[in-house]
């Protein structure tokens, strides 16, 4: 599985690097929801600053999106900090009279809480770009370059695929749908696979895993096992074109959905002795136009374009 990924999200350099159009009405209508609380979405800080500096009308009209939902934003997240603080205070003064469980639990919440907030509040103020502003989580939302009309055209689409005509509670009864296995896409993706091909361009993925695995040994008796998140990146460093499935769903008084599932298969030697039995498939820059070009009708060369996959060498690393 493909916990979490480090994107690449700006998508004015997909369209230069890859010659792709932008679906800035795809774009726009993702901003407008999300600023109009029609929706959810969850969406990496660096699509937002691509729009920092619009050059054309719609582009503004984003810019403006983003800007209204962040001051929204703003205002909750002062709100929530003036709380905690207060709830902060009052657990102090407590503490102060007499150490109790209740007291000493609120101050810890409560600390972690004011934390947390500073740092959400940082970053809607923030202008200077990180890395984690490109990283992105089941349900977040990412920039997937698909072709239509023979041309390349960058989307935005949430990673989480959820099929055309398949009803939304699946999100929650299936939540590992951010992933579509190699060996089930004749199965639950038969419907994509073959008609709705997708890249996300990646240049390092996460994944959890059992922390004796990832040091080859068994558990003493007695020793609970622990989780840790490992970095992966090829070697040498580069953008992977990792193959994808996409479906636009619909439905009466709902917004339309765009949304992905990264395609895995069996691990590399060097994934498996980190502990983990999963991994994406980078696809050759060759094989681009063919990927995005399938035809259902020869599912064999598609199986063959996966095969003939991009094979780095993954060194991997404790995520920070």
């Amino acid at each position: 599985m493909c916990y979490s990924a480090q994107i690449q999200a700006d998508y004015r350099k997909l369209v230069r690097t890859f010659g792709a159009i932008m679906d800035i009405h795809e774009f726009a209508r993702l901003f407008f929801e999300r600023a109009e609380g029609a929706g959810k979405a969850k969406i990496p800080k660096a699509m937002e600053d691509a729009f920092a500096e619009p050059q054309a009308e719609t582009e503004r009209e984003i810019k403006a999106f983003i800007d209204r939902f962040n001051t929204d934003q703003a205002t909750k997240f002062e709100q929530d900090l003036f709380k905690q603080r207060k709830r902060l205070a009052d657990a102090e003064r407590s503490l102060q009279v007499k150490v109790t469980k209740a007291a000493t639990e609120s101050q810890r919440i409560a600390t972690d809480k004011v934390a947390w907030t500073r740092g959400k509040l940082d970053d809607l103020q923030r202008t200077e770009p990180k890395p984690r502003d490109s990283r992105i989580f089941p349900g977040h939302y990412a920039t997937v370059m698909v072709m239509e009309n023979g041309q390349r055209v960058v989307k935005p689409m949430r990673y989480q695929c959820r099929i055309a005509g398949k009803p939304a509670w699946q999100d929650v009864k299936f939540p590992g749908t951010y992933n579509a296995r190699r060996d089930n896409l004749g199965g639950f993706w038969k419907p994509l696979f073959g008609y709705s091909h997708g890249i996300l361009v990646v240049n390092a993925f996460y994944e959890n895993v059992s922390r004796a695995k990832m040091e080859g040994r068994e558990l003493s008796e007695g020793e609970k096992d622990e989780n840790v998140v490992l970095e992966f990146k090829p070697n040498p460093a580069h953008d992977m074109l990792v193959a994808c499935l996409w479906s636009r769903w619909s439905a009466p008084g709902e917004p339309d959905l765009l949304s992905f599932a990264a395609i895995t298969d069996e691990p590399p030697p060097e994934i498996a002795a980190a502990g983990h039995d999963r991994c994406i498939i980078p696809i050759k820059p060759e094989n681009v136009d063919a990927w995005l070009n399938p035809n259902a009708s020869d599912l064999a060369a598609l199986y063959a374009i996966l095969d003939d996959r991009d094979r780095p060498y993954y060194e991997h690393r404790l995520a920070a």
